[in-house]
């Protein structure tokens, strides 16, 4: 072969390398959604309304909730003046969205349609994560710890049927992220941030019933999600960015990789036994072998401070937010989940 036709086979081969590479990734980008007019600033988290074929999105710096058509993938209306957004629950069967407004201390409830204000639920300061309980009609609200000036923390138990507070659960850390239900049990999952560790909160008592720390050096555990079939809790660190899996039942740790930092949203996609973990510059994307055995699938590229990502299984969509940031629009990419 003369050194020319090795130059061009050469040439086709990595192509095709590179397109059977592509063909294979997880993610495929199949839209973007601009959002031109916001500032520099984080987003909080995602809730699909999958029935009304909405998606909304708390964009807590810049005071909006944003509304997304899912079939057109455009954006349909912003909800204003909403104080430090954070999380929000639908209640389609009240026709009632929840949303958390961190600096107004209050989980402020607006009707799912015209978006209109109809009254809040009075929390304390920095609410932020929330966990929802079909069965009982239950959010839970953390509030309170480093904004309020507390040595503890507080989730709040709130009846969204009747629009009231129940009570107060006090946790013993002034930090407190994400939270996670057990549908088969009462148990919840807490990221006690403040002491690096896990709590498990008996629902039924309001207590914890066990605390599990993480290993040694492992620290800033933000994100949260939890494969309950197969009793495995995911938890997230940012210093160092790590994924652990620990067993739901005793909190033995099963296995720890090295992950994007500044996660903020952890997906677990079970279909494609998948998780999806949003940070600051990539989605890290890893595969569930089986129960024991993870491995990093890929690392598709994301933007500066993209942490707020979800999985939507019943449109195979994974979203992600791009915050603004120096002359580049804010923006949502939308994403094909790929087998």
């Amino acid at each position: 072969m003369k050194p020319r036709q090795r130059v061009i086979c050469a040439l086709w081969v990595a192509l095709a390398v590179s397109c059977q590479g592509q063909d294979h990734a997880p993610l495929k980008l199949v839209a973007t959604i601009p959002l031109p007019g916001l500032h520099d600033g984080d987003f909080d988290h995602f809730a699909p309304d999958v029935d009304g074929h909405r998606l909304f999105l708390t964009g807590e710096e810049n005071g909006k909730v944003l509304v997304f058509d899912t079939n057109t993938n455009q954006l349909i209306h912003t909800i204003e003046d909403v104080k430090a957004p954070h999380a929000i629950l639908i209640r389609k069967d009240l026709e009632k969205l929840f949303i958390v407004a961190g600096d107004a201390s209050a989980v402020q409830i607006y009707d799912r349609d015209s978006y209109k204000l109809l009254g809040e639920i009075k929390v304390s300061v920095d609410a932020d994560s929330i966990a929802y309980d079909p069965a009982t009609h239950y959010l839970y609200v953390v509030n309170g710890g480093r904004e309020a000036h507390t040595p503890y923390s507080l989730i709040s138990v709130i009846d969204t049927d009747n629009s009231k507070k129940l009570r107060d659960i006090k946790i013993d850390t002034n930090h407190v992220e994400a939270i996670v239900l057990e549908k088969s049990g009462p148990r919840m999952f807490i990221n006690l941030t403040g002491k690096s560790a896990v709590g498990v909160l008996d629902r039924n008592k309001s207590a914890l019933s066990a605390t599990w720390p993480l290993p040694a050096g492992d620290k800033l555990n933000v994100a949260m999600a939890f494969d309950e079939p197969e009793h495995r809790l995911f938890v997230t660190t940012r210093n160092p960015g790590k994924l652990i899996v620990l067993n739901s039942d005793s909190g033995k740790v099963i296995t720890s990789l090295p992950a994007v930092g500044m996660v903020d949203d952890m997906s677990y996609d079970a279909p494609h036994k998948r998780l999806y973990l949003a940070g600051d510059g990539a989605v890290d994307v890893f595969e569930q072998k089986d129960s024991d055995h993870y491995a990093l699938l890929a690392k598709v590229p994301g933007a500066f401070r993209a942490k707020t990502g979800i999985v939507v299984p019943e449109l195979n969509r994974y979203y992600l937010a791009v915050p603004h940031h120096e002359n580049k629009d804010a923006e949502v990419r939308v994403y094909e989940i790929q087998p």
